[in-house]
């Protein structure tokens, strides 16, 4: 992947595997949330459990952004196909 943002479907490409990273990551992190259930070791929970709501929050917001990213390729669709279909009206005209 040269640029991930070259088009929409490379930036859509990006987000696929940032949200598989953030799964990933996810499970890393609630299995060291399980390892760590110690009193003694309350504290480094603690961040953990911030960590993983971090990670809900940027998994929130990359769905968010997939979202606006399938709706910016649908418009784009719809605009380059009435662009099309002005032109083939206006080549009708001009021979017809």
């Amino acid at each position: 992947m040269n640029n991930p943002f070259e088009s929409i479907e490379s930036a859509q490409e990006y987000f696929q595997y940032l949200a598989e990273a953030i799964l990933e990551a996810k499970e890393s992190v609630r299995t060291d949330i399980a390892a760590n259930s110690t009193p003694e070791l309350r504290r480094r929970q603690e961040a953990l459990k911030l960590a993983l709501y971090k990670l809900d929050r940027l998994e929130q917001h990359t769905k968010s952004s997939r979202r606006l990213l399938n709706d910016l390729r649908t418009l784009r669709r719809l605009l380059l196909e009435e662009r099309v279909e002005a032109g083939a009206v206006v080549e009708e005209q001009r021979g017809g």
